[in-house]
């Protein structure tokens, strides 16, 4: 009763600030769809990092925590309600040092992390476990194979091992492991961060690389796994898209690109609670670089498939996989630095909402991306303590855009006022709109301003809805978060702040709020 006591107080609040709301126009073209927003842009990342894996995910049998083979019951069900459509692992840097072999059968290697933390990791969590892990939670699996420290035999014959389906050495051994059946692996990266942990290549070397190497990953699962090649750092550089477009010759479905929001500067790093306004908006105006970033990239993948096709080469459109993103802040107070452990606040929520709206702009090249990560780590769905679990704000922005899942993007025009302090200027409102699969459409927004609500005034082109409804996820603070000890302070409740007439829709949206639209 409380909770929804100190909601209804902020929500009053905002409202009641009418006079002072900025106004938006809004145009949603449903008369003019675009792209299918591809469910894996809603991909999540696990990596060996922290208590991401252990004690996030994975238990063990014997514990005392509800689990089931060892995978936590609560995290399942949690990322279940989630709709994840797919989780990478099991790394980031962590990848280029696996050794899949350590990770299987009744004898494991343990080994140190010597990128996260330089503890031992005792593998007890492998291929078999992940693969039961993402079928639990119903995901998909994108594995990323070590181009650091292993060969592309070690990538070929882990690939065999996974997916093969004859009576080969590799797959009897699979067999004797307690899986029967192939496992289907829906992304193969080879590499990760080629031009950093990866191993400091050039963008050059390792297009001649990836060809090696992609030659060679043979499977009889039908159809294969995509394939994706390691792609370009801090979302600004260009130069691995460039090579690798400029040098296909293996297939090539997918170049990724990682950028995480920081304060600017890679050094300089917020607080993740207790932050200032300068922090508040420093951090949305970053993360809103996404946008440029992606036309870049884009840009030049674009030119690079018209010169290949001219000259009669791969004609496959390549997606661009953004698998990693996020927030990333100072290490929690307190914490080992290299458990990457922070906090997650309605900040948080907006910079995922906001990342979101992005994507679904340019679904036509955006087809997968992977936020940094899953459980305990950076910008995470969840936070566990032991036997204790709490929601993120994030992981309710992730469920509030559940329906833009394999829906088709519609474009949208926006006139938004601004949000403006300490000389930084960004829009008030960032949106998104598609067509649901079953008919509806559904508008996403976000208020970047922690201090005025925003009018919103939208004309519907081709929609002939006469019912809408919504969710908003707001706070009272601009670092309001959940906790173990109050763990709903920020959740999504029913918005009433929006009407449709004559197919025209006017909403208000409270200050630093997400909101999601459904009309029918």
């Amino acid at each position: 009763m409380r909770r929804g006591i100190v909601l209804a107080a902020v929500l009053t609040a905002a409202f009641g600030a009418n006079a002072l709301a900025e106004n938006a126009t809004l145009t949603v073209h449903a008369d003019k769809p675009g792209a299918v927003i591809n469910k894996y842009i809603y991909g999540q990342f696990s990596e060996h990092l922290g208590t991401g894996i252990y004690g996030g995910i994975y238990v063990g049998k014997d514990s005392k925590i509800p689990n089931t083979r060892g995978m936590r019951n609560d995290v399942i069900a949690a990322l279940k309600d989630l709709h994840v459509p797919l989780v990478r692992w099991p790394g980031g840097c962590f990848a280029d040092e696996y050794h899949w072999r350590d990770g299987i059968g009744p004898k494991r290697v343990t080994r140190i992390n010597t990128n996260w933390g330089g503890v031992p990791d005792p593998n007890t969590f492998g291929t078999h476990e992940f693969f039961d892990f993402v079928e639990l939670i119903g995901a998909d699996a994108y594995v990323n194979a070590n181009m650091g420290t292993g060969t592309a035999a070690e990538a070929a014959q882990w690939l065999e091992y996974m997916t093969g389906d004859q009576d080969t050495t590799l797959v009897q051994e699979r067999k004797a492991n307690g899986r029967d059946k192939p496992f289907k692996v829906s992304i193969y990266a080879l590499g990760n961060e080629t031009w950093g942990c990866g191993g400091n290549m050039r963008g050059e070397y390792y297009a001649d690389q990836y060809n090696q190497w992609a030659t060679f990953m043979k499977t009889a699962q039908k159809p294969g796994p995509l394939m994706l090649a390691s792609g370009d750092r801090s979302g600004e550089a260009i130069d691995f898209t460039k090579a690798l477009m400029a040098n296909r010759r293996a297939p090539m479905d997918g170049i990724s690109l990682h950028y995480y929001t920081t304060l600017g500067k890679w050094e300089d790093k917020d607080s993740a609670l207790g932050f200032n306004e300068s922090g508040w908006i420093t951090t949305l105006s970053q993360t809103l670089k996404m946008d440029g970033f992606i036309k870049n990239h884009d840009d030049v993948m674009t030119e690079a498939e018209k010169k290949t096709a001219a000259e009669g080469g791969h004609k496959n459109k390549v997606g661009l996989y953004i698998d990693e993103w996020g927030t990333w802040y100072k290490p929690e107070p307190g914490s080992n630095p290299g458990f990457l452990v922070q906090q997650n606040t309605i900040r948080d929520a907006l910079v995922a909402a906001a990342n979101l709206n992005i994507f679904h702009k340019h679904a036509d090249r955006v087809t997968m991306t992977s936020i940094a990560q899953t459980i305990n780590v950076l910008q995470a769905m969840i936070l566990t303590d032991g036997p204790k679990m709490v929601k993120t704000p994030t992981y309710w922005a992730f469920y509030m855009y559940k329906p833009f899942q394999d829906a088709t993007s519609l474009p949208v025009d926006i006139k938004s006022g601004t949000y403006s302090y300490g000389g930084v200027t960004i829009p008030q409102v960032s949106a998104s709109a598609a067509k649901a699969k079953d008919g509806s459409i559904v508008i996403g927004l976000a208020n970047l301003d922690p201090h005025k609500p925003a009018s919103i005034a939208a004309a519907l082109d081709g929609v002939k809805g006469t019912v809408v409804s919504g969710q908003i996820l707001t706070g009272d603070a601009m670092d309001a978060h959940n906790s173990f000890e109050k763990p709903d302070v920020v959740h999504p409740v029913a918005f009433t702040g929006a009407s449709l007439s004559g197919g025209k829709l006017t909403a208000t949206l409270p200050a630093k709020s997400v909101v999601v639209l459904t009309i029918k």
